[in-house]
């Protein structure tokens, strides 16, 4: 390398192009799916559905996942929040009982997820949940289509199903779906105004009527048994389950008659949402789903917006929640962290040698662990999330040190009179052992991270991965250019060695 330094210095040029494109083509996530032990599953039946029909659907999709041999307990939940919804809480046996591959989360979403397309009457579909709690309430995607331009729901449910049909045509994508329907069955008041105001009824009473009657209204408060009880309006369930029940309604006039509701009200079905979501302050629907197998979350949600511009028209929007939305939050925060590490290293180093140039050699180390890491991640199939980037932040210390290693004795050498080509070659040899002992010890105590097995293996083999990539990178390749990055950044004279003489006038 020191004899060809320009061979050399092209291939470092070389090897910075190549970790550059490995940026691009290793695909990037926030944090990796992990087998946490157990399953969720949505059932979304049709608007018009009943519990008992729910049910019996729901019944399907369990003894789908008892058939399962890695599966245990399964909890079944019908009509949760609406009586045409059911979610099946599908725990898994213990890792020790499900050691071969079939037997992993993953797979078993795989295999009862393509058993569970053909039950018909609704949609059913397995889940895996969340890498981190809280982070949203499944692991994939929450996507919300707005509307901005006031459209009415049921022109928001069109284009969600337009959206969505797009969507399932992605090989990016799967499991995409949406709960947001405008169909269901509502009973709509259509409130005659004007001849409220001739029968001098307050528009305003007659909703505080319906609100007492339908909902319920706090009137009061009394002290009984040394506590402050509340007094609170209601109908009784009978008076108020049927459409003809508002005919039985009055309300008072400000002269103080009683009018029935009925003659100023009309009653007729529409067809409208059960439930209308607003986000960030929109009417909007909820869209789920996750990356296909053999994609990233990145490029997830990359084909979301990419198909969100081609599909949703002018009043329209998009916004994201949950991972997804901390995954385009935290985007540039790992080039941010790598690079004050390496400001630190560079400036601490600066300070030690009291120099300038030496110190950009061993940054100029860095770029190998680094592309070491990233290779061997996508050699293995892996991803670009927060916890590969995290053992990147560690790379700067790690190659630096082999780099500094070198540097030092090479320093060494230069202050005893040798030549640069000579010192740093010195440098290499008395160094190379260390080196090789402290980079190998710290690899294998890598080696359990990267073979990890379990419940957050995932998360471990992307740590130990990088790391293991990167110290092999730094090892074999960076020690040949490192006494390179010495010769052509040493400008300092060799100090010459102080000559002593004798009582004969001799040099000892």
């Amino acid at each position: 390398m020191i004899r060809h330094r320009a061979i050399g210095v092209l291939l470092f040029v070389l090897a910075l192009a190549g970790t550059g494109f490995l940026f691009r083509i290793v695909p990037g996530s926030f944090v990796p799916q992990e087998d946490q032990g157990y399953l969720l599953v949505a059932n979304l039946m049709p608007d018009a559905a009943s519990l008992e029909r729910t049910a019996r659907v729901s019944d399907q999709a369990v003894a789908i996942l008892r058939g399962n041999p890695a599966m245990g307990d399964v909890a079944q939940i019908d009509g949760g929040v609406k009586e045409n919804t059911a979610v099946l809480f599908a725990a898994l046996k213990p890792m020790a009982e499900r050691r071969s591959k079939a037997g992993g989360a993953f797979a078993v979403i795989a295999d009862t997820g393509r058993k569970m397309v053909g039950i018909k009457g609704g949609i059913v579909f397995p889940i895996n949940p969340p890498s981190i709690p809280g982070l949203g309430t499944i692991g994939g995607f929450e996507f919300y289509i707005q509307s901005k331009g006031g459209q009415s729901p049921r022109e928001l449910e069109a284009i969600t199903r337009q959206f969505l049909a797009a969507a399932r045509r992605r090989p990016e994508l799967s499991g995409v779906a949406s709960t947001f329907s405008a169909a269901r069955q509502q009973i709509y008041l259509d409130l005659d105004r004007a001849r409220a105001e001739i029968l001098n009824v307050p528009v305003s009473s007659v909703y505080e009527t319906l609100q007492t009657f339908f909902g319920s209204s706090a009137t009061s408060q009394f002290v009984e048994f040394g506590r402050i009880w509340q007094a609170i309006l209601q109908s009784e369930p009978f008076c108020r389950d049927a459409p003809n029940d508002f005919d039985q309604i009055f309300v008072r006039s400000s002269d103080g008659n009683t009018i029935p509701l009925s003659s100023l009200a009309t009653v007729r079905f529409v067809a409208g949402p059960n439930l209308l979501t607003r986000f960030n302050g929109f009417p909007a629907a909820k869209v789920t789903g996750g990356q296909a197998s053999g994609f990233s979350s990145g490029q997830a949600i990359a084909a979301m917006e990419n198909l969100a511009l081609e599909v949703l028209p002018e009043g329209y929007g998009f916004s994201w929640s949950g991972q997804a939305y901390e995954e385009k939050k935290a985007g540039g925060t790992s080039v941010v962290a790598f690079a004050f590490g390496l400001a630190m290293v560079f400036l601490v180093l600066a300070a030690q040698y009291e120099r300038w140039s030496l110190p950009l050699g061993v940054v100029l180390a860095v770029p190998f662990a680094v592309g070491g890491a990233l290779l061997l991640t996508w050699l293995l199939g892996l991803e670009n999330d927060v916890y590969f980037q995290v053992g990147l932040v560690t790379q700067v210390g790690l190659a630096a040190k082999n780099a500094i290693l070198i540097f030092e004795f090479a320093a060494e050498n230069r202050r005893v009179g040798m030549p640069a080509a000579e010192a740093a070659v010195e440098a290499v040899r008395q160094r190379l052992r260390p080196i090789v002992m402290t980079s190998l010890a710290f690899i294998f105590g890598c080696v359990p991270m990267a073979t990890a097995t379990g419940a957050g293996a995932n998360s471990l083999r992307a740590i130990g991965t990088g790391v293991i990539g990167g110290m092999l990178a730094s090892t074999i390749i960076a020690s040949l250019f490192v006494p390179l990055f010495f010769v052509l950044l040493d400008r300092k004279p060799a100090v010459q060695s102080p000559t002593v003489h004798g009582d004969t006038g001799d040099p000892v």
